[in-house]
């Protein structure tokens, strides 16, 4: 299995439709964003080369490919609002594997370990990402990592009907 990574640079109709997939599909949708209501678990939006572009202007977004085929994005922005502990120079990220015929095969473990490279690379000192707390595997995966938590957001987001907790966790690196 050959896994690479492309840093986003021009989008096109072809990644735009892809993602859109992605982000509308039913079963991925509370594993990617938050949904505050019962009733937003149900909302869809099309993603297109302009929204891509949009998206570009404040975060860095890589393409992941197995043999060939595009099979997951990650992302990450630097020092956004939402950070759990406002420090500067940190990385807040996002990742999904939108292919589920390659889930539990390291797929996720390698982009991780890319995006690391790429966060350090750009001299930043910190990661934050936010895991919903039903999200086992990507919990535990994190965890293997050396990511630790930091805080909780009660009530975050809705799945399976109930709320949900936001677990927020950090990798720091060593300054050079």
């Amino acid at each position: 299995m050959d896994i690479s990574f492309r840093k986003l640079i021009t989008p096109n109709a072809e990644i735009a439709r892809i993602i859109s997939e992605w982000e509308n599909d039913s079963e991925l949708i509370p594993l990617i964003r938050p949904n505050f209501t019962k009733e937003a678990l149900a909302l869809r939006q099309e993603i297109t080369v302009e929204t891509l572009s949009e998206r570009l202007k404040y975060i860095q977004i890589y393409l992941i490919f197995v043999d060939g085929k595009m099979v997951g994005e990650m992302n990450y922005q630097i020092d956004p609002q939402h950070l759990y502990l406002k420090e500067k120079r940190s990385a807040w990220i996002g990742i999904y594997i939108g292919d589920r015929s390659v889930h539990g095969k390291g797929v996720g473990t390698r982009a991780m370990k890319y995006l690391e490279e790429e966060i350090k690379r750009a001299g930043l000192k910190r990661i934050e990402l936010g895991v919903f707390e039903y999200n086992r595997n990507a919990m535990a995966l994190y965890q293997k990592m050396g990511y630790q938590e930091i805080g909780r957001i009660d009530g975050f987001t809705y799945w399976k009907g109930k709320m949900w907790q936001d677990i927020r966790m950090e990798i720091r690196f060593k300054e050079k």
